[in-house]
């Protein structure tokens, strides 16, 4: 089965577009007509120029080869231009390409993939969402702790046993540094409200995005730790493990880390440091669905847990499920709310979650279909990133 053909969408997301304002989606075709699905996620370029990008990659070294040879392409694409390093815009074209030959592969044997990584190991996957506004909300669910309290209640009494949640305010070019006092105490009563509000029913997910340096970590922490949260998620930058690893040792939050980490390199320096105890990769950037499976096999022999990151559409979703269900050290999945809206109108079959839960498919590969229809008929003609910082300029 060779590949011979490939297709790709910039795909608007319609308001609220939880998940990004677009998605960037492959299809590969092979020359007995199986279809494969991939995704892009996040790079910081134009989604236009990101798909002009993979259609390159794929004329140098995708397009003639067998889907099976996984290995081979991905040390191809890995040393173009003589790079033989992580590198996240490469790592993220690569992804899409990746997962699409796993699709493929899972069709051609009328297995899902994770029959093809070792089985299943879990019938069900533990799923968490972050906090989301509403039409009709008086004020902002992301600054405003009463509402963010009202709201994680709401999530448990559908199911949810985690939520998440990133008070901690924007994150700059100039991260990462102190946070104000009135920050600090924002986040601390984020903490206290939503844990008074779920009680024991449902763990609480700290959310930053690297906006801390060590020092303001720890003191961000300490405050913390009385709600006893399931993880402190990037609190440093992820250029100075050793710094996050100082966090690590100073708080009884376990740490956590990984969206914008490529590779089982850089994954490994993470579990070298004893930077983080919850590895976040996504599939999307990573270095695609086998990659994922080598760090997941890595994290089991240094104990720690896999935490799949969501920020973008049902494709990387679909891979994550497949690495989740097949790796014993799993902890739980991020999803964009529960499933539905437009990640689910993009799919002929959506992703079934139920109490909480995502319920992985047996269909063969990746277990979803685009619908070609929806996706061409809500094109991206805009040119933002999926995510961007602030240029504020923020020290104390």
């Amino acid at each position: 089965m060779k590949i011979t053909d490939i297709k790709t969408f910039v795909v608007g997301n319609p308001p609220p577009s939880f998940g990004g304002e677009y998605f960037v989606f492959v299809k590969l075709i092979t020359d007995d007509g199986i279809e494969g699905l991939g995704e892009v996620y996040s790079l910081p370029f134009s989604p236009h120029v990101v798909a002009d990008m993979v259609l390159d990659v794929f004329d140098r070294c995708v397009r003639g080869r067998e889907c099976h040879d996984v290995e081979k392409m991905w040390r191809t694409v890995y040393a173009l231009g003589f790079s033989l390093r992580p590198d996240s815009v490469m790592m993220g074209i690569l992804s899409a390409l990746e997962m699409a030959c796993w699709d493929i592969a899972g069709k051609a044997a009328g297995q899902p993939v994770y029959n093809l990584l070792g089985g299943r190991v879990h019938e069900r996957l533990r799923s968490y969402s972050y906090l989301y506004p509403k039409p009709g909300d008086a004020t902002n669910v992301y600054s405003d702790p009463y509402l963010a309290a009202q709201r994680a209640d709401e999530y448990c009494s559908m199911g949810f046993t985690a939520v998440k949640f990133d008070p901690a305010g924007p994150y700059t070019p100039f991260d990462g540094r102190q946070l104000s006092l009135e920050t600090m105490e924002r986040c601390e009563t984020f903490c206290r409200l939503l844990r008074e509000a779920v009680g024991h029913r449902a763990d609480l997910l700290f959310g930053t995005h690297g906006q801390m340096n060590a020092a303001g970590a720890i003191r961000l922490a300490r405050r913390l730790e009385a709600y006893d949260p399931l993880w402190l998620e990037e609190p440093t930058p992820p250029d100075n493990l050793s710094d996050m690893a100082r966090v690590a040792e100073a708080t009884s939050i376990p740490v956590a880390t990984g969206e914008r980490l490529t590779t089982k390199y850089e994954f490994l320096r993470v579990m070298q440091e004893r930077a983080a105890s919850v590895l976040q990769m996504n599939l999307g950037r990573v270095g695609g669905i086998l990659e994922a499976k080598k760090i997941a096999s890595m994290a089991e022999a240094f104990h720690l847990h896999i935490a799949p990151h969501l920020y973008c559409g049902p494709v990387v979703g679909a891979a994550n499920i497949q690495i989740s269900a097949c790796s014993p050290n799993f902890l739980i999945l991020e999803g964009i709310y529960d499933w539905g809206g437009f990640h689910a109108e993009i799919l002929h079959k959506p992703v079934v979650w139920e109490d909480g839960y995502v319920i992985p498919s047996s269909e063969p590969g990746l277990g979803v279909e685009l619908r070609e229809d929806v996706a061409l008929a809500n094109p991206y003609r805009g040119g933002r990133l999926h995510l961007d910082v602030t240029h504020e300029v923020r020290v104390f």
